[in-house]
């Protein structure tokens, strides 16, 4: 049965907590392209690229759902590249929402409380400030930073970069997805001994090594690819909408 646009937009507005939560300005999250009234269809992505929108115009999605929408680059003229992606989406008839740090901190679908609970979690403590918003999943484990590294890869489909500083013995993991490198610090402050992020700068690795935290760098791209598929399942199960994800890795 198809859904409304208004419908569905407005649900996901409400469960991820859109107005209520603090995020760039190029962000813009919400629906921020609306070509059609009704959606039976979704094809997920993590980010808006002319790649991802041609996706979901090929598959005959109504919905293209991303974590990082259309809006990166700031304010910039509806021309070349960025007019292409317009284009495009307004002829295959594809709407397009996009939700940054709300799908980030989500406890119920969210990047890091799914990353989490696929490496063992079941008490969270939030940690690590951005504008207001706690993004991190900090927990207490025990599992051997090997056997931490295998399932990391195992459930992301990456060969994680691994800073082993830290304990061989894991005993309290941080996780924040994306280029959350430059939280060690924050994750510290919460007695993390291993911090697992998407990417960071040069001199993180001097903070793990001076800190003793192991840090491991599981790419940007690969550890906020699980949000949106999660949102998506979501979505499925309560409008029994089909979705696929479309994975376009950037290798970052």
């Amino acid at each position: 049965m198809p859904v409304a646009t208004s419908e569905l937009a407005n649900y996901l507005d409400e469960f991820l907590r859109i107005s209520d939560i603090n995020d760039s300005p190029e962000a813009v999250n919400g629906l921020q392209v609306e070509t059609v009234d009704e959606i039976t269809s979704i094809t997920a992505a993590v980010d808006a690229c002319q790649a991802s929108i041609a996706e979901a115009v090929s598959a005959k999605s109504d919905l293209l759902l991303v974590h990082h929408g259309l809006f990166w680059s700031g304010l910039q003229p509806l021309t070349g590249r960025h007019g292409q992606r317009v284009k495009t989406l307004f002829s295959g008839g594809v709407n397009l929402y996009s939700a940054h740090i709300p799908l980030d901190i989500n406890p119920e679908v969210g990047n890091n409380a799914v990353l989490a609970g696929a490496l063992g979690a079941t008490d969270i403590e939030w940690f690590g400030d951005y504008m207001g918003e706690q993004l991190g999943a900090a927990f207490d484990t025990s599992i051997t930073l090997e056997d931490l590294s295998s399932r990391l890869s195992k459930f992301l489909g990456v060969s994680p970069m691994i800073i082993a500083k830290g304990p061989e013995k894991v005993s309290r993991i941080g996780v924040i997805s994306g280029g959350g490198g430059d939280m060690i610090g924050q994750a510290k402050a919460v007695g993390v001994d291993t911090f697992v992020t998407g990417e960071g700068k040069h001199h993180t690795f001097f903070d793990a090594e001076e800190w003793g935290i192991n840090l491991i760098y599981a790419g940007h791209y690969a550890t906020e690819t699980v949000g949106v598929k999660a949102l998506c399942e979501h979505l499925a199960e309560k409008f029994k909408l089909d979705w696929h994800f479309f994975d376009h890795p950037t290798g970052l």
